[in-house]
């Protein structure tokens, strides 16, 4: 199942039907109605739960919640969750106006989005749920960028970069006189924000001539489409889309390193790996279905991230990860 291509139909106005997931890899979804496995106890049934969950933010972070959503659909069908895709700065600004119980995010809180959030008594808790490798990609056909530097990767996306590198032998005279055709997250996304600090020394400082969305399956299609494109999102969306797209290996001074599971959590992948975020409202949590969700979702994290095909939180973060759910309905009371 191509749980990040099914989020280009999921907004914050569509409720997401919550039926059971097919097949993940790791097969923790069954048959609620199959008996038990001869010689296996059964788990004792979860107190049913009923309401409405609204999640907004990060579209890098969606398809993980979605697929803890399903999952978790089947053992409480009458808990209902909203899953948008606003960007990080866009999810938080929905979060800090009360809107919504929890942001997904892809960078840290901004210091005036706490803000926001203290001026309407909002308090919540950062709780990283996964790890990611910003993956810069290229259609199939180009057989050229196989690596770039991320010197290369700035003089590309840099302002000055406008009407100056529109071919790709301007950024490589190596390279064939093909049209440079740029794809990426719009300006609220919280993936743009880090590509643009990592890469081009600021945070939300690029070139305007590129063709932005702040949905992912977008920025696949217009790669994908586009012999001379390239574009870059999280790890997930490449995942789901390397029948189409190739994986740029990026060189920041220690050699070609290609984007990896193993080469984000080790470190070698630089600049472009970073943690995954959830922002739960403390008082949301008051609310028994908030707290079952979340909780369902620490729980099981590395199994629902494997599922999700993110990459997951290695022993210590997964140990923190519980620590800082407990922490946080100890708050809520």
């Amino acid at each position: 199942m191509k749980y990040a291509g099914r989020l280009a139909a999921v907004t914050l106005a569509g409720v997401l039907s919550l039926a059971a997931c097919g097949g993940g890899e790791t097969g923790t979804t069954a048959d609620p109605g199959a008996e038990a496995t001869s010689g296996a106890e059964s788990a004792p049934a979860a107190a049913a739960l009923a309401g409405e969950i609204k999640i907004d933010g990060s579209s890098t972070v969606a398809p993980l919640i979605q697929v803890a959503a399903e999952i978790f659909g089947e053992e409480q069908p009458q808990v209902k969750l909203a899953v948008g895709t606003s960007g990080t700065g866009g999810g938080f600004e929905k979060f800090c106006a009360g809107e919504t119980a929890i942001a997904n995010a892809s960078r840290p809180i901004k210091d005036e989005e706490k803000a926001a959030c203290t001026a309407k008594a909002i308090n919540f808790g950062e709780l990283r749920v996964a790890t990611d490798a910003l993956t810069v990609v290229v259609p199939k056909e180009n057989t050229w960028a196989t690596c770039l530097t991320v010197d290369q990767l700035k003089k590309i996306w840099e302002p000055g970069a406008e009407g100056k590198v529109m071919t790709w032998d301007q950024v490589d005279p190596k390279f064939p006189k093909e049209d440079l055709k740029l794809f990426g997250p719009g300006t609220d996304s919280g993936t743009f924000e880090y590509f643009t600090e990592e890469i081009n020394g600021e945070k939300n400082v690029s070139r305007k001539d590129y063709s932005p969305s702040e949905d992912d399956n977008v920025i696949v299609q217009g790669v994908a489409g586009a012999k001379g494109g390239l574009g870059y999102f999280g790890y997930t969306y490449y995942e789901e889309n390397m029948d189409k797209l190739t994986a740029v290996q990026v060189d920041s001074g220690a050699g070609c390193v290609g984007p990896s599971a193993q080469s984000a959590q080790d470190g070698t992948y630089t600049p472009l790996s970073r943690p995954l975020f959830i922002y739960p409202n403390v008082t949301e949590l008051k609310r028994p279905e908030v707290t079952a969700f979340v909780d369902y979702l620490v729980a099981n994290i590395a199994t629902i991230a494997k599922d999700a095909k993110f990459i997951t939180l290695n022993p210590e973060q997964e140990a923190k990860l519980k620590t800082d759910s407990a922490s946080l309905k100890t708050q809520a009371g």
